[in-house]
């Protein structure tokens, strides 16, 4: 159970505490139908398959957070999935220290609900929609998926959760397997290593010198060739592959 914290504003009570933790469990354990990423938003067909890559559900990273980003609960697992995804953010970069750091894929998403928080106001709004982002080294992506718990108080008040789950974590991304099965391009499968990194349009089309324009265009003919309807469908379709 989260333990009380000095930020916890209308939430002052344990017994409030614990609502707001079963919400948490009774959100999560809703089956969710829509997708809502850093660069789309679209209603999904069918369940997505990323829940099928998550881990086994050994073990799910959870933190909750304020609107104004300040850390209410971090467990263990979410503790060591932040680690990774740090490490894989400063590549390169071994002299910056990433302890006790929130990665940056995970305040981005949080950035991406309080932006939701202001349209969707009630519960209920949240109980099919989520916010996903693919983020961690290339080998081991690990799957973050946002929510708001919104507060009659106002979004200043509300809370932010984000799910952490490593996908395939015994698999490898083989992206030549990949460009085989699903006939990519040279362009379209570097496209596609960019993504699991979980870059954005403007952070492939500078890597690979080319415009945002075009990344966007091969990213809809991979989603074409995968048979994928959103970024984390391309990876899932990937793993699987």
């Amino acid at each position: 159970m989260l333990t009380p914290s000095k930020g916890l504003g209308t939430l002052s009570s344990v017994s409030a505490l614990s609502a707001l933790y079963q919400s948490l469990l009774d959100c999560l354990a809703i089956p969710l139908r829509l997708s809502y990423t850093e660069h789309m938003s679209e209603p999904i067909q069918h369940p997505d398959q990323s829940d099928g890559l998550a881990d086994q559900r050994a073990g799910s990273g959870i933190v909750v957070l304020t609107a104004a980003m300040q850390l209410l609960h971090m467990n263990r697992q979410a503790t060591e999935l932040a680690k990774k995804i740090n490490a894989a953010e400063q590549a390169g970069s071994a002299a910056r220290s990433a302890h006790g750091v929130l990665p940056t894929a995970l305040t981005e998403l949080c950035g991406e609900i309080i932006k939701a928080l202001h349209v969707r106001t009630e519960a209920k709004d949240w109980e099919q929609f989520e916010l996903k982002r693919v983020s961690g080294d290339l080998s081991q992506p690990i799957l973050l998926r946002g929510f708001g718990l919104p507060d009659r108080g106002g979004v200043e008040h509300a809370r932010l959760v984000v799910t952490m789950e490593e996908l395939g974590r015994r698999q490898n991304l083989n992206t030549d397997h990949a460009r085989e099965k699903f006939q990519l391009t040279n362009r379209e499968q570097a496209v596609v290593e960019h993504l699991a990194k979980g870059w954005t349009n403007k952070e492939i089309a500078n890597a690979l010198l080319i415009t945002e324009q075009t990344v966007k265009e091969h990213i809809k003919h991979i989603m074409r060739k995968t048979t994928a309807t959103t970024r984390t469908g391309i990876l899932v379709q990937i793993f699987n592959s």
